[in-house]
């Protein structure tokens, strides 16, 4: 196994949370990763041992994903409940916190691609401002920008869930959604 080889194999859960919460799905994010490393492989003489690896392959694999990109928006049915594991919500009831990655989950999907690139590679990857701007090929400033505004809607999204009144259901019956008592 050659130096870049298991570099990549080092990479691959990184890759694939990163695809799956792009593409709402598992199947399409293995799928796009798939494609990504296949890529990466054809192309192994681009890297030049300068960058991080990390940041190689999400650039190639956002480009991917960019250039398979089909008009309709995520399916969320699909989304790993793992893919939005966060530290926070660990502590709430399990019906709250499945509530709370619903939400997000909801408000990611409703996004724009590159707010939601964005947002994924800080947030959820932990990736530097700077290599999330090299990854998405945008200056620095853009890349800011595309995370205020991202986390701007996420945050009146999730505001506005939890403020949700009371919705009918199938039966026409009224039911409230679970919220959190102190």
């Amino acid at each position: 196994m050659d130096e870049l080889e298991s570099y990549v194999a080092r990479e691959i859960p990184h890759m694939r949370r990163f695809a799956r919460s792009l593409c709402g799905s598992a199947d399409e994010g293995d799928d796009l990763v798939q494609d990504a490393l296949e890529r990466a492989w054809r192309k192994r003489d681009s890297w030049r041992r300068e960058g991080s690896v990390r940041g190689w392959l999400f650039r190639i694999l956002y480009r991917v994903f960019l250039n398979s990109r089909r008009k309709a928006k995520p399916v969320l049915a699909d989304t790993d409940p793992e893919i939005m594991a966060d530290p926070v919500h660990e502590r709430l009831p399990p019906q709250e916190a499945r509530l709370a990655a619903d939400d997000v989950l909801r408000g990611l999907a409703s996004l724009p691609d590159d707010q939601r690139a964005a947002v994924l590679l800080v947030a959820l990857e932990g990736v530097s401002y700077d290599e999330a701007a090299v990854v998405l090929d945008v200056p620095i400033g853009t890349l800011r920008s595309r995370l205020f505004r991202g986390r701007e809607a996420l945050r009146q999204m999730v505001s506005d869930a939890e403020r949700m009144p009371a919705r009918e259901t199938a039966d026409r019956r009224t039911t409230t959604r679970l919220r959190r008592v102190k």
